[in-house]
């Protein structure tokens, strides 16, 4: 099974490939995190909704066929590492592709959101969207390791 970590934004610093990779790496093939990147709209005053518009169709657009969709939002539900575990235990079982769904600097777009199956929340707390998918990686691989008993996770 693959998880499709869409997020908008491209052009991302060092550090944060670095940390994406140091985690997505070392996930085995049957939980392989696969980052699809959007590119954001430019960011003009007076035209935010069609920008988030426009990025939504295209985080749809890179959906792998029967992916089960799930958006990472403040609504969303805040998961124990113990509850994604679970989570990536059912994901695992469906045998479907899951896409985790990030908006750009505005959020997500009434399109995803609807699309939506599942929604997760990381925190309250707003995270610049370049942590977030360090954060994202560290999660899945954490709760990977809390499945198959490897001492990453205490």
């Amino acid at each position: 099974m693959q998880i499709h970590l869409i997020a908008v934004g491209n052009k991302m610093p060092d550090w944060v490939r670095q940390g994406y990779n140091e985690y997505a790496k070392r996930l085995p093939r049957e939980c392989e995190l696969v980052l699809r990147e959007i590119a954001p709209d430019k960011r003009r005053s007076g035209d935010i909704a069609r920008i988030t518009q426009d990025e939504g169709e295209r985080m749809l657009a890179a959906l792998p066929p029967r992916a089960h969709p799930v958006t990472l939002d403040i609504p969303g539900k805040p998961w124990t590492t113990p509850e994604l575990a679970k989570a990536l235990q059912r994901w695992l079982d469906s045998g479907q592709p899951v896409a985790l769904l990030v908006g750009g600097p505005e959020g997500l777009s009434p399109q995803v959101r609807d699309v939506a199956r599942e929604s997760w929340s990381l925190s309250p707390l707003t995270f610049p969207h370049p942590l977030v998918r360090v954060i994202v990686a560290e999660q899945i691989y954490r709760a990977w390791s809390l499945m198959n008993n490897h001492p990453y996770h205490r």
